[in-house]
């Protein structure tokens, strides 16, 4: 404020006029925070250059809000009186009827400073009634009295006016007429030159026209005409700041043309909200244009025209258009010889614009809080369904690291049975040294050959066996897909009963997010559990390690001693030997297939899983990512399928996994077996019917070996078919939701039609409640053509 102050007096000085101490006062007595304060300077003889300087000081941020000029002498006449009356430099002026200045004459030549207004008008009265009680004065409201009135105001104005012309015409003012002028400058004069033919009310209204701060404006009882009615025309044009507009006292509608330019001007702004008429003496003509400035504007809310000459004609035409103007909650029409019916009328479409603006308030209220319930319910959604990503992607890495930690195993026992391999080409090499003694083990051998036959007769039975056992399970297989199809059609059914059960559902919502943390936590035990299980396989590994050290060493020693016994018979049971150990290599090399083969299976079966596996979380991501706004109240339901398939394909590599595992421990344990046989033929020439005896163990050992590992493989079998049901119940589920989600579309789409048929009955409503209005408003209109009043009209 304090900058303000000094740029006014530093305008003030560079114009050549001294600053008036009236408004340095008021602008050093303006307080509180820069925007909000207010600027009072009613009643208030402002001078011209004063006016120039707030005019030049307005313009952008000021440090107040609310302007009161009221009472200011702001009149065209005074302004131009008061340039005219002497040099610059200045104060105009003032004469002793300040009064008359704002524009407030009375018909019985009194001048009170503020007259009361006059009392509610009767229907029917006389001209003492309309004229007021005794002892009150009627503003003048013709323009015949108006004019009167403003030529009795100024009575010395016409000899100032003819001087100032004189003395504008010459070329610089001589300062022998008085003495004070002998200290005007030339920059002095030239301000007074830019400022003449000017009023004071153009220079502020145009400093205001580009102002951003100020929102109220008071110009009441100012005597405003032509060219205040132009300048404010022009300022509600310009300005987007001011809301409220006080022109209380004027005489704006004197002339039809300044008025229209001003109608003009409210009727392009669209930020104003209150607007302040009375005693302006506007005629139905005026009324005229301000009905047509209403039709265009939307922001006003409240008019006030009390004390006009508006009339019947006026009140017709403010009355039409209401019917276009949806926003003025408030218009004053009293003292205007309004009839009462159009009074009425009037206050019924206020009330209906307020009804409208409350609902409309409503209405947005509601379109707000719903946003940002939408907003929210959006940004939940999506940080559960990042939080699921997060919780897949480490599963993926848990999986990885998983299958890095049974590759690098698998290499380590690969590393052991090439070293198995070493060790049985060392004792192969062993053998080929020892078939010169096997030569005379040929007849055992035969009879050896009649046990083996023996042993194939019933490795067919065996067979047989097991390939009734292998229809039995393809029955039950075939029955358990009966089964999953009446499952299958039982959970359609189930989903159908859901579709009712989504609302119970969403309050479940917290229940399910604790039982997946409790899952969480069980797949974090399972781990932990997992891992202690692999530790205590590799500690059994090291034990039987070191158990099969241990005995080597003893059998070592044991072949040591028997060594000259065995020399003996090595001759007669190398022969033998040699060909059981052929066809036991035959029978290893067969086995040894027959695990690559499964090994080979089961990696690409678990491979083709993990890529059905991955197509299919791809594809889910992908209808996620299309359709999350359908898929929200669904996407819970789906991550519980997909956490149990997660969790049966887990479940099915763990039995893998351990079936390789006891696939190695059988070759181990098989080559552990052949070694023993090894042993054994060694001391057949000391023991034979130890060794026959020992041969028919390891036989019965072998054949339950081979019937583990059948029946190892209908169990792979039963996985496999088990993979496959649950593709199939992957794509069942996944079919499912696609028709649930076609559901929600056509129930979507319905609703959008039922919107659509509120709609249009919004808008029957609204066309029914117009043309309602229009009968009324004929209604009325007959009416007051039948009435008296109407008829006396006519006649007049």
């Amino acid at each position: 404020m304090e900058e303000f102050r000094r740029g006014y007096a530093r305008l003030c000085a560079a114009g050549g006029a001294a600053p008036q101490e009236a408004v340095l006062r008021r602008l050093r007595e303006l307080g509180g925070a820069p925007g909000r304060g207010r600027l009072d300077l009613a009643a208030q003889s402002l001078s011209l250059e004063t006016c120039g300087a707030l005019g030049r000081l307005l313009p952008g941020a000021a440090p107040f809000a609310e302007v009161a000029l009221g009472d200011c002498g702001l009149s065209e006449e005074g302004g131009r009186g008061a340039r005219g009356g002497g040099f610059p430099g200045q104060e105009p002026a003032r004469p002793a009827q300040r009064a008359a200045v704002g524009g407030r004459g009375c018909a019985c030549g009194a001048a009170p400073s503020r007259p009361p207004p006059p009392p509610p008008r009767r229907a029917g009265g006389g001209e003492a009634r309309r004229n007021g009680a005794a002892g009150t004065c009627r503003p003048l409201r013709s323009r015949s009295a108006a004019r009167g009135a403003q030529a009795l105001r100024w009575p010395a104005d016409v000899g100032r006016r003819g001087r100032g012309r004189a003395g504008r015409r010459g070329a610089v003012p001589q300062p022998a007429s008085e003495p004070g002028l002998a200290a005007v400058t030339v920059s002095r004069w030239i301000w007074s030159r830019q400022l003449a033919g000017r009023t004071g009310v153009k220079l502020l209204l145009h400093g205001l026209c580009s102002n951003t701060t100020v929102k109220s404006l008071d110009l009441k009882g100012n005597n405003l005409r032509t060219v205040g009615a132009e300048a404010l025309g022009k300022l509600l044009r310009q300005n987007k700041s001011i809301r409220s507009l006080i022109l209380e006292w004027n005489s704006l509608g004197v002339w039809e043309e300044g008025f229209s330019f001003f109608c003009q001007g409210l009727g392009a702004n669209n930020f104003l909200q209150r607007l302040d008429l009375r005693n302006n003496q506007i005629n139905h003509q005026g009324a005229g244009e301000l009905a047509m400035a209403l039709k265009q504007n939307t922001s006003l809310q409240e008019l006030d025209l009390r004390w006009n000459n508006v009339g019947l004609l006026g009140g017709r035409a403010l009355l039409n258009c209401l019917h276009s103007n949806k926003t003025l909650k408030r218009l004053e029409l009293a003292g205007n010889n309004v009839p009462s019916d159009i009074l009425k009328a009037v206050e019924q479409a206020m009330d209906h614009n307020q009804d409208r603006q409350t609902i409309l308030r409503e209405t947005q209220n509601r379109a707000h809080i719903l946003s940002k319930e939408v907003l929210s319910l959006k940004d939940e959604k999506t940080k559960q369904f990042l939080d699921l990503m997060d919780t897949i992607d480490k599963q993926r890495e848990e999986i990885a690291r998983s299958g890095r930690m049974s590759a690098a195993r698998v290499s380590q026992l690969q590393e052991a049975l090439d070293e198995q391999h070493s060790i049985m080409n060392s004792l192969k090499a062993k053998l080929q040294m020892t078939e010169a003694a096997l030569a005379l083990s040929e007849q055992k051998v035969h009879n050896l050959g009649e046990l083996l036959n023996a042993t194939k007769q019933e490795q067919t039975s065996m067979a047989e066996r097991h390939f009734t056992e292998l229809q039995q399970q393809k029955q039950e297989g075939a029955d358990r897909e009966g089964k999953l199809l009446r499952d299958l059609s039982a959970a359609s059914e189930k989903n159908l009963l859901l579709r009712n059960q989504v609302d119970e559902l969403e309050k479940k919502c917290k229940v399910q997010q604790d039982q997946l943390f409790q899952v969480k936590q069980d797949l974090t035990n399972t781990t932990a559990e997992l891992k202690l299980r692999a530790m205590q396989a590799e500690e059994r590994l090291e034990m039987e390690k070191r158990r099969f050290k241990q005995s080597f060493e003893d059998m070592e020693s044991l072949r040591l001693k028997e060594v000259d016994h065995m020399t003996q018979h090595i001759e007669a049971s190398e022969r033998s030997m040699q060909d059981r150990i052929q066809r036991l290599e035959a029978i290893r090399m067969a086995l040894e297939e027959e695990l690559s083969q499964v090994k080979a299976a089961a990696l690409t079966e678990r491979g083709q899983a993990e890529e059905e596996l991955l197509k299919a979380r791809n594809q889910a991501r992908l209808e996620e990512q299309q359709r999350l706004e359908h898929l929200e109240e669904k996407l819970r339901l789906m991550t519980e399928s997909r956490d149990e398939a997660q969790n049966c394909c887990l479940k099915q590599k763990q039995m893998v996994a351990e079936a390789q595992a006891k696939a190695n421990q059988l070759s181990l344990h098989a080559e552990g077996l052949r070694r023993r046989l090894e042993e054994l033929q060694q001391d057949l020439n000391s023991k034979e019917e130890e060794k026959v005896t020992e041969v028919n163990k390891v036989k019965v050992e072998l054949q339950e070996q081979i019937g583990h590992l059948q029946a190892e493989r209908t169990v792979q079998g039963g996985l496999r078919e088990k993979i496959a049901a649950l593709e199939r119940q992957l794509k069942a589920v996944s079919s499912n939701h696609r028709e649930a989600l076609l559901d929600k579309e056509g129930e979507i789409s319905m609703l959008l039609e039922k919107l659509r048929m509120k709609e249009a009955d919004i808008s029957r409503m609204r066309e029914e409640e117009a043309q309602r209005a229009s009968f009324l408003q004929n209604a009325i209109m007959a009416y007051v053509q039948g009435s008296p009043l109407g008829t006396h009209s006519s006649r007049k």
